[in-house]
């Protein structure tokens, strides 16, 4: 069942029909150097088959693992940074209660999931480690190669500390590595330690492997059927795959991208009027950011959470430089039901909105707030997703990878690769070993 689509309608006065129709071939060409695997890149398009390649016996594992940490475990901390944890953040977040790890155990799915190794501030990883002391804890480490700098020295941390709590082989049967099949030296600890591994494939980049062990494993953990998510992305593989422009939503937004961006249109606000999906646009920022981001090309990927943003980057957005579009994630469906209280005699003067749902109240600020950008000279892109599920974010998530892949080959830029930020790690070390 389709659950992901597209709305032109805030396009109106910025994309003439005869624009896109022009976009076809450009689109047609990027399908088929992604089919064919003909274009920059192509040792890397693992992440196209993910949904359908993964294999019984991996799910099988998946699920053991994640069963034995929610026994073993009140706290799973995930090290890893970059797309090693911003696509099971994104998701845990989307699919779990807003206050899920504030939740006593008797009321959650799972262990608290608590994210390291993304950044490099000693505050926030002394805070993690003193609240986990009188904790049972589980440790997923992901990196491809283990030697990227904030996971690496999370995990030298995080080792000791399991050793001294639980003994060397105590730790070992709670610490579990997501790496390279065969190399990295992330790999080798894993062996030499005996840590049960999970296997990131060689032809699948970080920004790219929510879909596999990485994700997977911690989605599991927090109680989340990751097999729903598999089977979302697997119909939107075949659903997004049509060669046809007019016929496939997820080209058609590559498309429109690229034209408004050819047209000044320099950064891509994506919106949300979901709290619950801020991590999701975390994820996509850096999908786009390192996909197109090269060569002196690129998109700048930003985002908003509505109506809170209203009050700060509104403004701005309404009246500022027109040199943006902004991309509305729209959730049909909401079923809180919560209602604003009808009160006799009430002095607040929200007797108009007595009696209608918050989700209502949302849904009108959402279309106001879009007629009134449309209007300040912001073309609007509308994704709707019928209900926020786990088949719904499986497709969600495999739109937005196959349309960053399609737009980075029409920019013109391998969207498989990131050679700026190595080059930012290799001063960075260059740095560190001359002090």
């Amino acid at each position: 069942m389709k659950e992901v689509s597209l709305n032109f309608e805030g396009l109106i006065y910025y994309i003439e029909d005869e624009e896109m129709k022009q976009m076809e071939p450009a689109v047609l060409a990027a399908h088929d150097m992604l089919e064919e695997r003909t274009g920059a890149g192509r040792s890397m398009l693992g992440w196209k088959d993910l949904p359908e390649r993964i294999t019984e016996e991996e799910i099988a594992k998946i699920k053991v693992a994640a069963d034995k940490i929610r026994t073993q475990a009140e706290v799973l901390v995930v090290i890893g940074t970059g797309g090693s944890y911003l696509g099971a953040k994104a998701v845990i977040d989307m699919l779990s209660d807003p206050l899920y790890n504030m939740q006593p155990n008797s009321k959650r799915n799972g262990p608290q999931v608590l994210f390291i190794g993304n950044n490099l501030s000693g505050k926030y990883l002394r805070s993690v480690i003193e609240y986990i002391e009188d904790k049972d804890v589980a440790i997923n480490v992901i990196s491809k190669s283990g030697t990227t700098l904030e996971p690496a020295i999370a995990f030298r941390i995080l080792k000791l500390f399991m050793e001294e709590k639980y003994g060397i082989s105590g730790a070992a049967e709670r610490i579990y590595v997501t790496t390279d099949a065969e190399k990295g030296l992330l790999r080798e600890i894993a062996i030499k330690e005996g840590y049960e591994t999970f296997i990131i494939p060689h032809d699948v980049g970080g920004r790219y492997s929510v879909l596999s062990p990485v994700g997977l494993l911690p989605i599991a953990v927090a109680g989340i059927n990751f097999e729903d998510i598999l089977d979302g992305a697997l119909f939107a593989r075949h659903m997004f795959n049509v060669r046809k422009l007019e016929d496939n939503d997820c080209y058609k937004y590559a498309a429109a991208r690229n034209i408004l961006h050819r047209k000044g249109k320099d950064i891509e606000v994506m919106a949300t009027y979901e709290p619950s999906l801020q991590y999701f646009i975390e994820w996509y920022k850096q999908l786009f950011g390192e996909s197109e981001g090269k060569d002196g090309k690129g998109i700048f990927p930003a985002g908003v959470t509505f109506t809170a943003d209203l009050h700060s980057m509104g403004q701005l957005l309404q009246d500022g430089k027109r040199n943006l579009f902004e991309t509305v994630l729209n959730i049909d469906v909401d079923k809180s039901f919560i209602k604003v209280p009808e009160i006799e005699n009430s002095r607040d003067n929200l007797d108009y909105i007595a009696g209608k749902t918050i989700a209502e109240i949302n849904k009108v600020a959402e279309k106001a707030t879009c007629m009134a950008h449309m209007e300040g000279g912001v073309p609007i892109i509308e994704i709707n997703i019928k209900e926020l599920n786990a088949y719904s974010v499986g497709q969600l998530i495999f739109f937005f990878e196959k349309a960053c892949a399609i737009s980075g080959y029409m920019l013109g830029v391998n969207p498989f690769d990131q050679p700026g930020v190595e080059e930012y790690k290799r001063r960075m070390r260059e740095m560190l070993k001359r002090d």
